[in-house]
């Protein structure tokens, strides 16, 4: 069989790096992995009431942590594209308070928020340059690989809040 002329050895780890890369953002968020629910699997089938239910007033509540994952994976795909701030689908960053009353329906548009959010991420990863994934992208301290890496483990961390958060709610 030819080699492709098109190709070379280093593109060639490099896209398979993009690919690793892509796996453990997605495995992290949606797809099937082997150390339980992942993030979409987190809240799975959980409704606005439980979403909202916080274990005291001073503490995160599940839609909360949410939009603050929609949030950080806008901000690492902007931060990796070089787009400036302000774009995100809620004014202000990091966490944002919810609707009181609880409203289903608002909790189902914050969840879509979260999917698009995702989306975008992944494409930004998808249609990254392997050869700039050691490069520290503008405004940041870390690697774009690392950032890319880093946003999974985010996606990880907050799903077994969740799942503990649950747990604490279906004991009420």
């Amino acid at each position: 069989m030819a080699a492709n002329p098109n190709t070379s050895p280093t593109r060639e780890r490099g896209n398979a790096e993009i690919s690793l890369l892509l796996h453990l953002v997605d495995t992290a968020f949606n797809k099937k992995s082997w150390h339980g629910p992942n993030l979409r699997g987190a809240i799975r089938r959980v409704e606005a009431a439980t979403a909202a239910w916080r274990p005291s007033p001073q503490r995160r509540n599940i839609w909360e942590i949410v939009v603050h994952c929609a949030y950080w994976k806008y901000a690492v795909r902007r931060r990796l594209l070089g787009e400036k701030r302000g774009s995100f689908a809620f004014k202000g960053s990091n966490w944002f308070a919810r609707p009181s009353p609880v409203e289903p329906h608002e909790w189902e548009d914050d969840v879509h928020v979260l999917d698009e959010m995702h989306k975008a991420l992944r494409a930004a990863v998808a249609d990254y340059s392997p050869k700039d994934l050691q490069k520290i992208p503008k405004g940041g301290t870390f690697t774009a690989r690392e950032v890319i890496a880093a946003i999974a483990a985010h996606d990880l961390y907050h799903a077994g809040q969740i799942q503990i958060l649950k747990r604490l709610a279906a004991e009420i």
